[in-house]
């Protein structure tokens, strides 16, 4: 008897599984931005916004009136992507320009010409990354994980902040993700040359995310900039292309993840909320300020991998 009840409950599992997705996957994405606030004559940037949480953060930006740049590696993906929001929207101030994060000279020649052609801007989100890549190197020789979602990044924000001062009140969210709580920042390996681990050096990234956030939002005081980090959620995009084994975690448990359009919630919370400025430097989870490792709150590594990442980088560190 015992055993036909269990085969029963096995035969029905997927479908109950079924049954309650809709009901499991709103509890598990429970953070919504309430934010009405339009931002008509604002200039964003979005990193990464030819695909999941960025081009969803994008199109509703967009939505919102802002003129949105889509600032992405794939620019013909970028461009149907524009075109797509763009028709979506109504509103044709969507613009695509070339950014490869794993190559300086690339982000160096965007902000160069994103500088000559705008006199504003007002939100910087930092949300294109990696994930689990095989071993390799970006254009500069650097760790791939560290060198596109944290030095990437952290050049980008060097080159566009003075345009964010002059533009203040101004914003920049930086997309990091729960895995910060595995990372860790071996300053003797940051480049994973004596030991890697794929998984591990996401999770490093990640990391570095926030610590980043942090000593930005300490040098910043005052600036009328304010900067956060966020953890979107577990969401199904192609960030997990790298990995057959994510791939098929997602597919297994598909039920319980976060849409793009989910995950790109706290990101849009950070970037339009009023009144947010008091938790400068705070970290997001579901909209709501979330907590981080220990290690996240080293104000000594925070410093000392600024320090490092401008030497990387060749940028002065005051």
């Amino acid at each position: 008897m015992v055993e036909l009840l269990l085969l029963l409950l096995l035969l029905l599992f997927p479908f109950l599984l079924y049954v309650a997705a809709p009901q499991i996957r709103k509890m598990l994405s429970s953070g919504v931005c309430t934010s009405t606030v339009e931002i008509p004559g604002k200039v964003v940037v979005v990193t990464g916004a030819n695909t999941g949480i960025g081009k969803e953060t994008a199109k509703e930006l967009a939505q919102r009136g802002a003129r949105v740049y889509l600032a992405c590696r794939d620019v013909q993906k970028g461009e149907l992507v524009a075109k797509e929001i763009q028709t979506m929207t109504g509103n044709q101030q969507v613009l695509v320009r070339k950014l490869d994060l794993s190559d300086t000279k690339s982000i160096r020649a965007f902000a160069k010409g994103f500088l000559a052609e705008e006199k504003h801007l007002h939100i910087l989100i930092n949300n294109a990354g990696v994930m689990m890549c095989p071993y390799s190197k970006t254009a500069d020789g650097f760790e791939m994980h560290i060198g596109v979602n944290h030095l990437g990044h952290f050049l980008l924000t060097h080159l566009l902040l003075e345009k964010l001062k002059e533009s203040a009140p101004s914003r920049i969210v930086n997309v990091s993700s729960l895995a910060h709580l595995l990372g860790r920042i071996h300053f003797h390996n940051l480049q994973g040359e004596k030991f890697y681990n794929a998984g591990l050096a996401y999770c490093h990234s990640k990391l570095a995310n926030i610590l980043f956030t942090q000593e930005l939002a300490r040098r910043l005081k005052g600036s009328g900039v304010t900067t956060y980090s966020v953890h979107p959620g577990t969401v199904q995009t192609e960030l997990i292309r790298h990995s057959s084994f994510m791939n098929w975690m997602w597919w297994l448990f598909s039920f319980f993840i976060k849409t793009p359009q989910q995950g790109a919630q706290t990101s849009l919370y950070c970037a339009l909320t009023e009144g947010l400025e008091i938790l400068n430097g705070s970290h997001f989870s579901d909209c709501h300020v979330a907590w981080v490792s220990a290690q996240a709150r080293n104000e000594t590594v925070a410093r000392r991998l600024w320090d490092v990442s401008c030497d990387l980088l060749g940028l002065p560190m005051d």
